[in-house]
């Protein structure tokens, strides 16, 4: 999975600077406010060297230093664009993106240790734990960073109510269900919240687990088609087929495993008879 991970990374990042040397509105679209048009050219180098040739040197040479140089990277990076946005007072969607590049990596180094069982049984402390996460996850991923990819683009939403945008609110409503009724078993059956690091105590397989093995990550990325929908926005569309990229092929696959090994056959059962996307009848 680490090695994908790594080559997946080098590639986006590749083709990011493709698009920033190709376009200038997808140039202009990650630049800082009162600064040289210049200064995006200056990454360049170090983002090749730190960022995509170590990233393709870790994906086939299995060495923790190298995931350690590649995370100092992006966190050098990152919080130099901080820096910027903060002495410009703009740049949100860069700072963000290395942001989000910082937190992926993160996620790759210190996977094993990022999927922990919650130390609490109570269902009101669990569900109070799971409406916050909830509220601060779902604007996050489905407010913030569309706006902020919205602005970067020029493009303006208008409040047409069309047959698009009412039939995009009728399946964000629908997915939000469905996110909010799974996140209820994993509360009551489960003894946990959906985040991993506070993950549940037992195997749920009730509800919507039933049908299909990931319902929350399901209502997750039909959430967000049914934001770029409304918002007509190739971009955010975009941002959320990467989500599901990231999700499915590197997410999912850890996430399994820890499963496996807490919950052992049960789970393996459960694996063989319930799938990961399409539900079962």
């Amino acid at each position: 999975m680490k090695n994908l991970a790594y080559i997946f990374q080098a590639v986006i990042i590749s083709l990011w600077w493709l698009g920033v040397s190709l376009n200038n509105s997808f140039r202009n679209a990650f630049a800082f406010e009162g600064t040289d048009t210049r200064l995006i050219s200056f990454f360049v180098v170090p983002d090749f060297v730190l960022l995509v040739l170590l990233s393709l040197l870790r994906a086939y040479k299995e060495e923790k230093w190298i995931e350690y140089l590649i995370l100092g990277g992006f966190l050098y990076a990152a919080l130099l664009c901080l820096n910027i946005s903060m002495i410009t007072k703009s740049g949100i969607l860069p700072t963000g993106l290395m942001f989000l590049g910082l937190g992926f990596n993160v996620f790759i180094v210190f996977s094993d240790q990022l999927f922990v069982e919650s130390r609490h049984s109570n269902i009101k402390i669990n569900a109070l734990k799971t409406f916050v996460q909830i509220v601060l996850i779902w604007t996050l991923t489905l407010f913030v960073i569309p706006s902020l990819l919205l602005n970067a683009a020029g493009k303006k939403v208008e409040l047409n109510f069309d047959w698009m945008q009412i039939g995009s609110i009728v399946l964000f409503i629908l997915f939000s269900l469905l996110g909010l009724y799974s996140s209820y078993h994993l509360v009551k059956y489960g003894s946990g919240t959906p985040l991993p690091l506070d993950q549940t105590q037992k195997l749920v397989i009730s509800g919507p687990y039933g049908y299909v093995r990931n319902p929350m990550a399901v209502a997750g990325i039909g959430q967000g088609l049914a934001v770029s929908l409304f918002c007509g926005s190739y971009a955010v569309l975009l941002y959320v087929l990467l989500g599901a990229v990231v999700w499915h092929w590197f997410v999912r696959p850890i996430e399994e495993e820890d499963m496996n090994n807490r919950f052992g056959e049960p789970y393996m059962q459960y694996k063989q008879k319930v799938r990961c996307w399409i539900p079962r009848l």
